[in-house]
């Protein structure tokens, strides 16, 4: 399933911004504060965090209680939903970061108990540093032997990924095999070997060891443990401070005393600098029936929320809390369909009707109604400078691609009947049911009766049938962001390779200007961090503009006359690498080309590559990979990932990818 977000903005008049800003900063945002505030404080807050989640029903519970209370009650029902789903969110990501952070803080106390100079180990173990370095030797070859008949046992889509990896992959494997080894050996000369074999990244050299360098080393191993453990004690998530309440109650305290250490005065400088949020929270329309989308006399669309209005008021005054969309004309379309959709569903809904419409077939999923800054004076007959008339309303809207055809309605719509069937089978089997499960069963039924109609007027649009054996391999890199392979894995051959100049074409000097913009704002917030000033700078849009045509053009070329595209090809798939190996390939691209600009000398080669990562700078590939799916799922290619080699040319490893991929498919 292909989920895509479009956005609008909705206009009404100030009387009912007013309103919708008070409920979402008023009372939503303060209660969404509040919980986390009572989470923070709970006596079993440390048993959470060893567990790394918080219990949703605890959430749940808080939630109900507190929406009794002022100033939190009186809120839609939705509003309470969503500030459910927010703290869980927050706090699920908040649990995986510090659980990661935590993985890493015990490897590297793991690794440095282990780390010992080579005069430290001769003296641990009573034996030269020769002798040492024999006994290294034995255990390295011993080890190698053991994991390479390892390799060869195993599968053989395993034996072809790792046949063809870097030295440095192979090297990864066996420190983790060796740091295992190191755990479980009593012997001291052992246990000394596998330390220095450890310490030279599963190597034995034969120059002496630079006591400054180690050192310098195990000092940067140390300050890297002290700021992982430093993060591991940050603020529990407190919310948004609408108010900037805490900016000037840290300026009181400043004001009142003198700071006791250094870290008091770095967390008095954290909060005067914060750039404070005075926004309030996104609400979530997690159904598509809360919201009722629809035209007026002028075929103007507007769209309005279930129990926005307050519920004493009568169906009249509950109608001005329509809002008008605003959105671009490339959207349009999208919006129109919303509102044929609800068109057609509610003429099937009427009574005596034969054909109701289910709304999972809606094409419309979700909503999110959010706040954006704007720019003072932007409403020329606003006479106050209140936040409901500065800051824009925005209604966020996803919606499944699939369901815009005909025969992708057709999918989606078998696939739930699908669902429905084997839902309704398992009920029916526990025999007698509750009057709550007897009540959800016969929704069920009913949903599964109206899913049998399918919506009229969807254009048709055959299903896109690729060849499985040509896939396209798209490499990323830090000088040429995406370069393109089209492959054909039958015949084991290269059809066309595309680099990031010719995907980009007449557009490609949008490329360097955005370089250009991030190299200028690293400036600006280097020189206000010096003088201790907020540096949280904005940045254009212009990057992600350039990873849509990036993908665009990867899906579906834009420019016909040099060259085809993955449909032309018929491709089956297209090969992304994993951004958990981006690091070591962006790391292996500046070293080669340090090390071929600069021979022999290592601190000239550490320099250059300093300057290098300036200019060019590091890309956002997360983002382009997000749109590349998007790109593929509207034109039905299917997306897959693999492992990028760091090693020969963007071309090569574009190759290599989309070669490994189809070999581990098959294998």
């Amino acid at each position: 399933m292909s989920i895509e977000t479009i956005q609008c903005r909705l206009m009404a008049n100030e009387e009912v911004l007013r309103h919708v800003w008070e409920l979402m900063a008023e009372k939503n945002t303060l209660l969404i504060n509040e919980i986390f505030h009572r989470l923070k404080e709970y006596p079993n807050f440390e048993q959470w965090f060893e567990k790394g989640q918080v219990p949703d029903s605890f959430i749940e519970e808080l939630c109900q209680s507190l929406k009794k209370q002022e100033p939190f009650a009186g809120q839609p029902g939705r509003f309470y939903t969503s500030a459910e789903t927010m703290v869980k969110e927050v706090y699920k990501s908040w649990f995986a970061l510090q659980k990661k952070r935590k993985r890493k803080l015990d490897g590297k106390k793991r690794y440095l108990a282990m780390l010992r100079s080579d005069i430290e180990l001769q003296k641990e173990s009573n034996c030269s540093l020769e002798s040492i370095r024999a006994k290294a030797n034995d255990i390295l070859v011993e080890v190698r032997e053991k994991f390479d008949k390892t390799e060869k046992d195993k599968p053989q889509k395993k034996e072809i990924k790792n046949k063809k990896n870097n030295k440095k992959s192979i090297n990864n494997t066996l420190f983790s095999v060796l740091f295992d080894i190191y755990d479980k050996t009593e012997d001291i000369l052992s246990k000394c070997a596998l330390a220095y074999l450890l310490k030279n990244q599963c190597n034995i050299t034969n120059e002496d060891e630079n006591e400054d360098k180690y050192n310098l080393y195990r000092r940067r191993k140390e300050i890297e443990i002290e700021r992982l453990t430093d993060q591991l004690k940050s603020k529990r998530p407190n919310g948004r401070d609408l108010n900037s309440n805490t900016f000037f109650e840290t300026l009181e305290i400043i004001s009142n005393s003198f700071t006791v250490d250094e870290n008091e005065f770095k967390s008095w400088q954290a909060n005067l600098l914060k750039t404070p949020s005075n926004l309030p929270y996104p609400v979530d329309y997690e159904t598509n029936e809360d919201l009722t989308w629809l035209f007026n006399t002028e075929e103007r669309i507007y769209v309005s929320f279930t129990a926005l209005g307050d519920k004493r008021e009568n169906s009249r005054q509950v109608d001005k809390h329509k809002f008008e969309v605003w959105c671009d004309k490339r959207h349009l379309h999208f919006f129109k369909r919303f509102v044929e959709d609800i068109n057609v569903k509610k003429q099937g809904d009427k009574k005596n009707s034969q054909k109701q419409y289910s709304a999972g077939l809606l094409t419309f999923r979700s909503g999110r109604i959010i706040w954006k800054e704007g720019k003072k004076g932007y409403k020329k007959h606003s006479k106050k400078d209140e936040p409901w008339n500065i800051n824009h309303l925005e209604l966020h809207c996803t919606f499944d691609t699939r369901l815009w055809t005909k025969e992708g309605t057709e999918i989606v719509r078998l696939e739930k009947i699908n669902a429905a069937n084997k839902t309704i089978y398992n009920r029916q089997q526990r025999g007698e049911l509750s009057e709550t499960q007897q009540r959800k069963l016969e929704h069920k039924i009913s949903e599964r009766t109206k899913l049998e109609n399918t919506f009229p007027g969807r254009p048709c649009k055959p299903i896109y049938q690729g060849k499985s054996h040509i896939l396209v391999g798209v490499s990323l890199g830090l000088e040429k962001p995406a370069t393109v392979a089209v492959f054909d894995a039958a015949n084991n051959k290269v059809i066309t390779y595309r680099s990031t100049k010719q995907l980009l074409g007449d557009n490609y000097n949008l490329l360097n200007r955005q370089r250009q913009q991030k190299q200028r704002l690293a400036h600006q917030r280097h020189k206000a961090q010096k003088q201790f000033a907020p540096n949280n700078f904005g940045e254009s849009e212009l990057g992600q503009y350039v990873d849509r045509l990036l993908s665009k053009e990867i899906v579906a070329s834009l420019f016909q006359r040099s060259f085809a595209n993955a449909k032309t090809y018929s491709a089956g798939s297209i090969v992304v690498p994993k951004l958990s190996d981006m690091r070591e390939v962006i790391q292996s691209e500046v070293q080669a080309k340090a090390e071929k600009k600069i021979l022999g000398y290592i601190e000239g080669q550490k320099k250059y590559a300093k300057e290098y990562r300036k200019s060019i700078h590091n890309w956002s590939y997360g983002r382009l990979i997000e749109n590349i799916q998007s790109q593929a799922a509207k034109a039905g290619i299917m997306l897959e990932t693999g492992q990028q080699p760091t090693r020969g040319s963007p071309q090569e490893q574009a190759k290599d990818l989309a070669l490994f991929s189809y070999q581990c498919r098959i294998a």
